[in-house]
């Protein structure tokens, strides 16, 4: 997660705003250490660039899998229903990477990645424009303006990028591009949370923890029931944390990899199942060691094997099996109809089925007030400083191979870091 003392939020269409943390409901006494630091500075450099062009560093990927390069950028300021925003703390994740290494889509590049992130108000690499008919839904986050779009490398109101390196216009990523300490999003994509959070922890909630966490929460719902998590990676982590949240009796991780069997305790996992010990599809193996299979399963991997066997080892009758994880543009999902008349229930969730402008500040205020028990710091296992935010690829890219505790993500940290969970 990257860091940096700062502003944040800083304009809106061009005029200069407050961030809402300056009105009397957040007294300074109760804000964060690190939302403090930043406050000393805030207004004076909202005034001064207000409508102007901001100089700043980011880290730019030039080329497809190539070192990221650590450049000065110019950022212009937000155009209508815009926001421009410093970024204090940003994470890395495994969709960083796998763009950056441009595998199973076209490429574009120059780019900045990054979409895990937190100013004091964070942006969201989806959006809720409170207008559609997904938004007006309470069963929906799929807004139909602002869902995720990895092809959009522009802003949506001009079609122009807001980033410019070396005379060249520079990509946008998710509407987000967090490895910049200034970026520029839609306001939609903007999430205002409580300033008494701690902003190099719940950066990561923008994304990943906040996928696996609402799978369990919010759509599996594992109240006093068995529950198996396909993957034990940083969403399937969270989607543990959230079915141990939720008083899950027993929690059951796949996974193919056992080093991370022991750090998954951590979490709630209390048993764990590696299908190359098995000479039978592990959806078999479930049903045994569960009478018949488990109440819910969250699937984690994207795989469609996974998926599948996810989907056949919940139980007859009730069990209800969530599909978290992304499959390849061409693969398709294949099962016996029995397995659907015999009342088995297929869901898919998109960001844990939060709209990230309504429920991601609830959740946050849930996390300070200690109204759930969501342990985020677990989540962090490296964090180093910006210049040196290739480490945290290799940090990643060496877990995803060997099975280390950065197989977690790595995340950066403020402006002048990066974590790594």
């Amino acid at each position: 997660m990257m860091k940096q003392n700062g502003i944040l939020v800083h304009s809106i269409g061009g005029r200069s705003t407050l961030p809402p943390f300056f009105h009397h409901k957040y007294h300074p006494q109760h804000l964060h250490y690190s939302t403090k630091r930043s406050l000393r500075v805030v207004k004076a450099a909202m005034s001064n660039t207000a409508g102007q062009v901001i100089k700043c560093k980011a880290a730019v990927s030039w080329e497809a899998g190539k070192p990221l390069v650590i450049e000065e950028v110019e950022v212009a300021p937000p155009q209508a229903n815009e926001v421009r925003i410093k970024i204090l703390f940003t994470s890395l994740c495994h969709t960083d990477v796998y763009f950056w290494e441009a595998k199973g889509q076209k490429p574009a590049f120059p780019r900045i990645f990054g979409h895990e992130a937190a100013g004091h108000c964070p942006p969201v690499f989806t959006g809720e424009c409170k207008e559609c008919r997904h938004c007006k839904s309470e069963e929906s986050n799929m807004c139909d303006l602002l869902r995720i779009n990895t092809d959009r490398t522009v802003m949506l109101s001009d079609g122009k990028s807001r980033f410019i390196a070396k005379g060249k216009p520079i990509y946008h990523f998710l509407g987000t591009s967090t490895f910049s300490e200034y970026t520029v999003a839609h306001v939609g994509s903007v999430a205002k949370i409580n300033p008494a959070a701690p902003l190099d922890k719940v950066c990561v909630l923008s994304c990943g923890i906040s996928t696996g966490l609402g799978a369990a929460i919010n759509v599996a719902k594992p109240k006093r029931v068995q529950l198996l998590q396909f993957w034990i990676g940083a969403v399937g982590l969270a989607a543990a944390e959230g079915a141990r949240i939720s008083g899950a009796s027993r929690i059951i991780g796949v996974d193919l990899n056992v080093s991370r069997f022991e750090q998954a305790k951590k979490f709630g996992v209390t048993e764990f199942v590696n299908p190359k010990d098995h000479d039978k599809p592990v959806q078999e193996v479930i049903a045994e060691m569960t009478d018949g299979g488990v109440d819910r399963s969250i699937e984690c991997t994207g795989s469609i094997a996974a998926m599948i066997s996810a989907f056949e080892c919940v139980h007859d009758g009730w069990g209800v099996a969530v599909l978290v994880g992304v499959p390849n543009r061409d693969d398709s999902f294949k099962t016996h109809p029995m397995n659907l008349l015999n009342e088995r229930t297929l869901k898919g969730t998109f960001f844990g089925n939060f709209k990230p402008r309504t429920d991601l500040p609830r959740l946050v205020e849930k996390y300070v007030n200690k109204e759930l028990d969501l342990q985020l710091e677990k989540f962090i296992t490296h964090e180093v400083s910006f210049s040196d935010i290739n480490k945290a690829f290799d940090y990643m890219l060496k877990g995803k191979a060997s099975g280390a505790s950065s197989a977690w993500e790595p995340r950066t940290h403020s402006m002048s870091g990066v974590y790594v969970r």
